[in-house]
């Protein structure tokens, strides 16, 4: 059974008008769909247009053209409902420092009309792990205790989409980690997630599928994997006995990253050339491989080459 699409986005354009000759497109007629229950990841450098994306779902940023459709709803004709089907996560900090987490839970609760008996403060609570600091002043909570604070105010009204603009930004590990494994838990309970990022490992870790933005232009939208098969270019390290006699182009699309006593590497294309045919040719040398290790590129190889000027 296939999954509905829970954002759908048909030519979505935003230009901001600097003075009457020069204007400044952020998203250039943007198409994208976003399935119900998959992590999907935003990624792009600064200025690509992710931020505006957001703001414009969020209602922060008016659109200048297009069609924006979440949850069934359309963003002109139903802004509200919109704004129900969405728990937005902001870059930055932005919590009274005078309330505890349960009293900014319930506030914030009741904002979105969530009746008290229908709240589930505690469950969001555990689900970020701050039930131990429910009674704490936000002000004295450390960095990362924040981050996950925001993460749980965007959960007050059971949204079906949570969306998180850049939500490790500036963390650090142990905090990504934990911040991810929540993320895990609430996709595992049937959340569709989307994510901003320019941590690229992140995003191949955590993402079904990804779309890459470069100056307003949406430039790759693929699953995870599909993006990683496209990068032709495999690096493999031989730690040898001996130094191997082997130039470039001994065999077809081989390059000679470097060959110094007891160890070679190369690269080549892995759909021109396969590691058995290097393995045999340095075999037929008398040269004995004690070590093999590979490097198939990552993510960032696919962004680079996407969004290289």
């Amino acid at each position: 059974m296939s999954k509905k699409n829970v954002l759908h986005v048909k030519n979505l354009n935003k230009i901001y008008s600097k003075n009457s000759n020069k204007s400044i497109h952020a998203l250039n007629n943007l198409n994208l769909e976003v399935k119900e229950g998959e992590i999907f990841g935003l990624l792009g450098p600064n200025g690509a247009g992710k931020s505006t994306f957001i703001n414009i779902l969020s209602g922060l940023v008016k659109k200048s053209s297009g069609e924006v459709n979440v949850w069934g709803f359309d963003l002109d004709k139903n802004p509200r409902q919109v704004k129900a089907s969405l728990g937005i996560v902001p870059q930055e900090v932005n919590l009274d420092p005078f309330f505890n987490p349960k009293k900014l839970l319930e506030l914030h609760a009741g904002f979105y009309g969530v009746k008290k008996n229908q709240r589930i403060t505690e469950i969001i609570l555990k689900l970020v792990s701050l039930e131990d600091q429910a009674s704490s002043y936000s002000r004295n909570l450390s960095g990362g205790m924040k981050r996950r604070l925001l993460v749980a105010k965007a959960l007050v009204h059971q949204p079906p989409i949570v969306i998180l603009d850049e939500p490790t930004a500036g963390v650090d590990v142990e905090l990504r980690k934990n911040l991810w494994e929540n993320l895990k838990s609430l996709n595992d309970q049937g959340v569709t997630i989307i994510l901003t990022t320019h941590y690229i490992h992140e995003a191949q870790q955590m993402c079904d599928r990804i779309g890459i933005l470069n100056k307003g232009d949406l430039v790759a939208l693929d699953t995870t994997k599909n993006l990683l098969d496209k990068i032709q270019t495999k690096t493999v390290r031989f730690v040898l006995n001996n130094k191997a006699n082997i130039k470039d182009n001994s065999l077809d699309t081989l390059k000679i990253v470097s060959n110094n006593n007891n160890e070679l590497i190369v690269s080549y294309e892995k759909n021109k050339l396969e590691i058995e045919k290097i393995i045999s040719f340095l075999g037929n040398q008398n040269v004995k491989i004690n070590d093999i290790s590979t490097d198939d590129g990552d993510l960032e190889d696919v962004f680079v080459n996407l969004t290289k000027n």
